[in-house]
């Protein structure tokens, strides 16, 4: 789980970026009498809801819900509730907060509903983690914003890291800060915390923030060592490969991978036969015509486990056929290195408006060149026997 200490000191420290008069809690008693309940405050820092009562009552219930009908529910007997803080409720769009005396109808309503300029919040705020270390996050101005909002992101990875402000920001041509780049990212906890605000001459800007769980949008590099051996006997041809780097431990045991083989004189067959799916690292391929040259890749996702169930990146398209020559070993080695330059300038994937797309969907699309992660060597290995 997130860590409680560091994620309440970072919605805290990110409230103190606010005017206190644009954090106020609003609140609306009973419809049928006043309600004894008085003076509610909510400590963002320690995720406290206080309040003072004319009357003593034996029990309480709280609940803070956010917009999205998310909520949690305490029962206290004293005018303290306290609110665990991993219940990843964003804030940027208000929260209600609910005080009930059980065994009667006193209630107290309050709702927090931040500051700002209604439409001037960045929209469409996605992130993609890529190449195992890399983090690319971007986001569109907020349609009500004035010309001159500029917007800032931190975020906070765990609790043993400090909030940190983005370093390299990706701007538009009018020099506003619509996405960042972030290197030697490492997923060591389910969930981090986003939060983008803004300034403005003219106007106070909306904040914007987001839970986001980072296996989910990692983009899985390919399966390494892809290998195909081909014997002529009734096994067929055998494919093995090893399972793809990630940056947050072995993921070997809860990973599916996609297997499409085309024939490369006839791409037309590709259509009736569909890409196997299997969950181990071999596949055996029976249906092939000795006669004819084949194309293969490979590609990964998670299955119900800490990894992206978005498909990866597909392995090199590599070749093979049943070799017709006798006593005849053909080895050729094709070497794919992802030691491109770590250059902060090099081409970045974009994240799509939805991260969390279907299963199906192939998370690569064309006009996106993702560069090379650095220091890993992926051979592929095909060879033909007869």
């Amino acid at each position: 789980m997130f860590g409680t200490l560091g994620l309440s000191c970072l919605i805290w420290w990110f409230m103190m970026l606010f005017h206190p008069s644009n954090a106020d809690i609003q609140c609306t008693g009973s419809e049928t009498q006043e309600s004894p309940i008085k003076n509610v405050k909510m400590n963002w820092k320690t995720m406290e809801l206080s309040w003072e009562t004319s009357e003593k009552f034996p029990k309480y219930k709280c609940t803070i819900m956010d917009r999205e009908m998310e909520s949690v529910e305490e029962e206290v007997s004293t005018t303290l509730c306290k609110f665990p803080v991993e219940q990843y409720l964003p804030l940027h769009k208000g929260v209600f907060l609910t005080i009930e005396v059980l065994n009667t109808n006193i209630s107290k309503s309050c709702t927090f509903i931040p500051g700002g300029m209604n439409g001037s919040a960045v929209e469409n705020f996605s992130c993609v983690i890529y190449n195992i270390s890399f983090m690319n996050c971007t986001w569109q101005a907020g349609r009500g914003a004035p010309g001159d909002t500029q917007y800032f992101l931190y975020w906070q990875n765990s609790r043993y890291d400090d909030a940190m402000e983005c370093e390299l920001y990706i701007k538009d041509e009018n020099d506003r800060n619509m996405g960042c780049r972030f290197q030697n990212v490492r997923i060591n906890t389910p969930m981090a915390y986003f939060l983008v605000n803004g300034s403005s001459r003219d106007s106070l800007i909306q904040f914007y923030d987001k839970y986001i769980q980072l296996y989910e949008i990692e983009i899985l590099t390919p399966p390494l060592n892809v290998t195909v051996n081909c014997t002529g006997d009734a096994v067929g041809c055998i494919v093995t490969w090893q399972p793809p780097v990630t940056s947050h431990g072995d993921k070997k045991d809860c990973l599916l991978y996609e297997i499409h083989i085309q024939n490369k004189d006839d791409p037309k067959e590709e259509k009736k036969d569909r890409p196997v799916t299997v969950t181990t690292e071999r596949y055996e391929f029976q249906n092939y015509n000795e006669k004819k040259k084949y194309i293969l890749k490979i590609r990964a996702r998670g299955n119900n486990c800490l990894a992206s169930s978005n498909w990866g990146e597909w392995s090199q398209p590599i070749e093979f056929a049943l070799g017709t020559i006798s006593v005849t070993l053909l080895q050729y080695c094709l070497f794919k290195r992802y030691c491109s330059s770590k250059g902060i300038f090099s081409p970045i994937p974009q994240p799509r408006d939805k991260v969390n797309a279907s299963t199906n969907e192939d998370i690569q699309t064309e006009n996106v060149d993702l560069p090379k992660p650095s220091c890993t060597e992926e051979i592929t290995i095909v060879e033909e026997i007869t």
